[in-house]
């Protein structure tokens, strides 16, 4: 199957759409997807997961691993952590998604822009956007989650901007420990410094994350970077 141009360029599209013409986020994206052939979003998402990463990078993660996901905006980080959830979902885990960004009508949409009806993961599937997500409140609120849960966390650096909260390295070490004990996959969603776009490499690496404050990254066991629909995967 060949596309106009990749997934994430459509999905843009589609958001522009939407806006431009005001119209929901699923009619724009049939919009699209009718204009590469398909009768509906569904069916190209669904055609695009059939020879996705998502499969692919989801049977290299194992309990205890806590991977990173970066990429500049636009470049489909989030709808990635989201086809993750939706294959740990698929094999009978539960997942759970911690975002200071997202509303959950948000979250449904971009579950419809990869294809997947949410009604369908029913009862495997929580949102949290409270204003007082941190290591701790984590912590709390997967204290019954059985092992091979799969957890997104939106984004990393956000962890990192109130100051009553313990300093970034802490809290992702306190994480760490949590998952390797109980036996979760932490997915953290990553912003990429823009001075990634003035390099010539076609996918960031590990150095061009945006860093605030330090904070030891090979604390993260596999890494996933974007960048104009090419992936790189690696294990640290």
């Amino acid at each position: 199957m060949r596309l106009s141009w990749p997934v994430y360029h459509l999905k843009r599209q589609a958001r522009l759409l939407s806006r431009a013409v005001k119209i929901p986020l699923h009619q724009a994206l049939d919009r699209i997807a009718a204009q590469e052939g398909f009768a509906s979003w569904s069916l190209l998402a669904a055609k695009v997961a059939k020879t996705g990463p998502a499969a692919s990078l989801f049977a290299q993660l194992a309990p205890g691993d806590l991977l990173l996901v970066g990429a500049r905006p636009g470049q489909g980080k989030t709808l990635m952590s989201l086809e993750l959830a939706v294959e740990a979902m698929r094999r009978g885990r539960r997942s759970l998604f911690f975002t200071l960004e997202y509303t959950q009508a948000d979250i449904l949409d971009r579950f419809r822009a990869i294809g997947v009806e949410p009604r369908q993961f029913e009862g495997r599937f929580e949102f949290d956007n409270s204003d007082v997500i941190s290591a701790d409140y984590m912590v709390a609120r997967l204290a019954q989650a059985g092992a091979g849960t799969l957890v997104v966390i939106d984004y990393l650096q956000l962890l990192d901007q109130k100051r009553e909260n313990p300093d970034l390295m802490i809290q992702i070490r306190r994480l760490r420990s949590f998952a390797r004990d109980r036996g979760l996959i932490l997915v953290f969603i990553a912003q990429v410094d823009r001075s990634y776009e003035l390099s010539k490499k076609p996918v960031p690496d590990i150095g061009d994350i945006r860093l605030p404050n330090p904070l030891d990254l090979s604390l993260f066991s596999k890494t996933c970077f974007l960048n104009k629909g090419e992936i790189h995967f690696q294990a640290a």
